[in-house]
């Protein structure tokens, strides 16, 4: 290994940065060569959002991704570090989530005996923007995962934000936002008051409910109160489903989002519109950034990935607004050029 990262980097001499992207989920950690930013290793360590994480546990997850990716031998040659945190921003250095990260991360390279003094913290949304071809400065970036937030980049800096308010209050077309959709044409579908829909039923087997309440396949999709879906069934059905959504915290909610995608696969009418409806709340999102025409739109998130199910509506959308997206998969690449940038 360390003969390889020697010859890959130019020799034993030849200086290294680190680029964090540390999210909800994981943290990652990447090595790259200074000069031109071929990677040359990886790791990976526990949650790394710099709000929700106890500091401890935060370091340590730091310092574990940081030890994967560089080898004990390299460590003295790293002189620079970028990390991208979820629950912290770049551009307020008072910010207790970049006070927190910057606090954990420098406790993290003590750990691991890297002694460099170039650090940086950003959020893990300036990363990701930063991340897209040439490693931009200024535009618009745009998440749509669990969550949804959007926001205009400026200098490399968030200067305004609009939604990524949570599962309360926003996080409107989000994978989350699509969960309780789901559930909600499910519930309207068993009391009457919504169309029938494959939902129901795929929503009721995702989370456990006995197959006798289940609506199954309906003679007439338009009525389901012609006999297919009797009314003590439907009743039956809301008895367990309601319980069951809230024996778990609400943003789990977002693993029923494939659900949607799903039905919508079907030509489910109202699983159609269920994505149809996320895709005009994120477009709505960016028109929130009063967008000029041909700015860059730099996106992550699940949803808008190559395959995601937003995509093309989403794209449709931001063409009439002279926009188009440019997707990438997350910030690590960003916080590698970040990194850079202290060199």
């Amino acid at each position: 290994m360390n003969s390889d990262l020697n010859q890959a980097s130019g020799g034993p001499g030849a200086a290294l940065v680190v680029g964090l992207d540390a999210g909800g989920t994981r943290t990652r950690a990447v090595l790259a060569d200074a000069r031109d930013g071929r990677v040359l290793g990886e790791g990976a360590g526990g949650p790394g959002n710099a709000l929700t994480v106890p500091p401890a546990l935060l370091t340590a997850h730091l310092a574990e991704a940081v030890a994967q990716a560089v080898p004990a031998s390299a460590r003295g040659r790293v002189v620079a570090v970028a990390g991208g945190f979820a629950g912290a921003t770049g551009a307020d250095e008072d910010d207790p989530g970049r006070r927190n990260a910057l606090t954990a991360l420098q406790a993290a390279l003590r750990t691991v005996g890297v002694t460099t003094s170039a650090i940086a913290v950003s959020s893990d949304i300036e990363a990701a923007f930063a991340s897209a071809p040439g490693a931009p400065a200024d535009g618009l970036a745009l998440v749509a995962g669990t969550g949804a937030v959007a926001m205009r980049i400026t200098d490399r800096h968030a200067t305004a934000t609009v939604d990524g308010d949570g599962w309360l209050l926003g996080d409107e077309g989000s994978g989350f936002w699509i969960g309780r959709e789901a559930v909600r044409a499910a519930l309207r579908m068993a009391d009457g008051r919504g169309a029938a829909t494959a939902l129901a039923d795929l929503v009721g087997r995702a989370l456990g409910l006995p197959a006798e309440v289940l609506p199954g396949d309906l003679d007439d999709p338009r009525a389901p109160d012609a006999g297919r879906w009797p009314r003590a069934h439907r009743e039956a059905y809301r008895m367990h489903l309601l319980p069951a959504v809230m024996a778990e915290p609400p943003i789990r909610l977002a693993r029923l989002a494939p659900l949607a995608v799903e039905a919508a696969q079907e030509k489910d009418p109202v699983a159609e519109a269920i994505l149809e409806e996320a895709a005009d709340q994120l477009a709505h999102t960016v028109r929130a950034l009063y967008p000029r025409r041909g700015e860059r739109v730099v996106a992550t998130g699940g949803l808008l990935g190559p395959d995601g199910p937003l995509t093309a509506p989403l794209t449709a959308r931001l063409h009439a607004l002279g926009l188009t997206l440019d997707w990438v998969p997350d910030g690590c690449r960003g916080a590698v050029a970040l990194a850079r940038l202290l060199v």
